[in-house]
């Protein structure tokens, strides 16, 4: 770890400082009444005038769904795009300096939601919508984050490179001599796709796979949005891990690529987002999280972004495998946020990284 990242443990420290109450076990409040988006929410968000929204998003997808809610209410959109872990340490970082100027956050690992919990920084919040039309695993109990996204971490390789016949079908299916420096990984210390993609493996296949994936001289990346375009360029001919949805939307504009569900399951990771209690644009904050949860916005997320939607109403096109139909490794926030600083020591460990 390089002296200029700041790890969870940091973080915490320094933001216990920061928050006005930190709870060490939080109490189960009244769930709130569902919100809807109406007249009152949207004149108070206007007369606030602007949104500040950090993500872990894609950067042109975050752009464009940032200037649809700006289009449609007239409200400036802010949007800060970077890793998921990134932008856990930079929120860390400034509610530790009392400096508060996030409004609404979009994670890609949600261990980061059950730490803002904690610290007591979180508001409730419920919009109507999600209420109505999701099911309760994807939001808090408290109302205090909603899944926005649901991500994928296949396989995926460039079909110029490499003949069908010959593709890696499982992860082990990766440790084959053949693919030695031809492959590309993202890395747990910037994605939380990649934190919890990591970790799973781990888990489900033990981390001396990855020993044993490290003598195969893999490319190592920052994000799980760089490991897509690495195999569309042919920098690389296989992706270990990535963005799935990049993969789908590179292949439907005509890029040489194809995605492999492995035989050991796919890694999973939720993409929640949260509204801050010190908000400094509380009601445009919330209007911006009625509305990204609204069957509107998250119809965008599923045909431009191509990734899976919470939302009950959402239609997926034929080309896309549902989200039911995938055999999927299973999420464990709780165990990535207590093993997320040890995942990244080892993973560097290994890859030496």
């Amino acid at each position: 770890m390089s002296k200029r990242q700041v790890s969870r443990r940091a973080v915490l420290k320094g933001s216990a400082a920061a928050a006005v109450t930190v709870f060490a076990a939080p109490v189960r409040a009244q769930l709130p009444l569902a919100s809807p988006l109406n007249d009152a929410l949207i004149a108070a968000a206007k007369k606030e005038g602007r949104v500040s929204f950090y993500t872990a998003m894609d950067l042109d997808f975050a752009q464009r769904l940032g200037k649809a809610f700006e289009t449609k209410y007239g409200i400036a959109t802010k949007v800060e795009r970077s890793g998921a872990e990134r932008v856990f340490q930079r929120i860390g970082q400034e509610y530790g300096a009392k400096i508060y100027a996030v409004d609404v956050a979009n994670t890609a690992d949600a261990a980061h939601c059950i730490i803002w919990k904690r610290n007591g920084w979180l508001a409730p919040y419920l919009p109507e919508d999600v209420a109505k039309h999701y099911d309760k695993a994807y939001y808090d109990p408290d109302a205090l984050s909603v899944v926005t996204r649901i991500l994928v971490s296949p396989i995926a390789y460039n079909t110029k490179l490499v003949k069908a016949e010959d593709a890696p079908k499982s992860f082990k299916d990766l440790l084959d001599p053949k693919w030695v420096g031809k492959m590309v990984k993202g890395h747990p210390a910037y994605s939380g796709t990649i934190m919890n993609a990591t970790y799973q493996i781990a888990r489900d296949l033990g981390w001396d796979y990855f020993e044993k994936l490290a003598r195969q001289k893999v490319m190592q990346v920052q994000s799980a949005t760089d490991t897509p375009k690495k195999v569309e360029l042919g920098e690389r001919a296989v992706m270990v891990d990535g963005a799935g949805y990049l993969v789908i939307r590179y292949k439907e504009e005509g890029a040489p690529l194809e995605i492999v569900y492995p035989e050991e399951g796919t890694p999973l990771a939720t993409g929640p987002s949260v509204v801050f209690k010190s908000a400094p644009n509380p009601n445009a904050a919330r209007l911006f999280q009625n509305w990204m949860h609204s069957r509107e916005a998250q119809q965008f997320l599923v045909d431009w972004a191509r990734q899976y939607s919470a939302h009950g109403q959402t239609v997926e096109k034929p080309s896309v495998r549902p989200l039911r139909d995938l055999k999927l490794m299973k999420e464990d926030p709780e165990a990535v946020e207590k093993e997320a600083e040890s995942i990244k020591k080892r993973y560097a460990q290994i890859f030496k990284v």
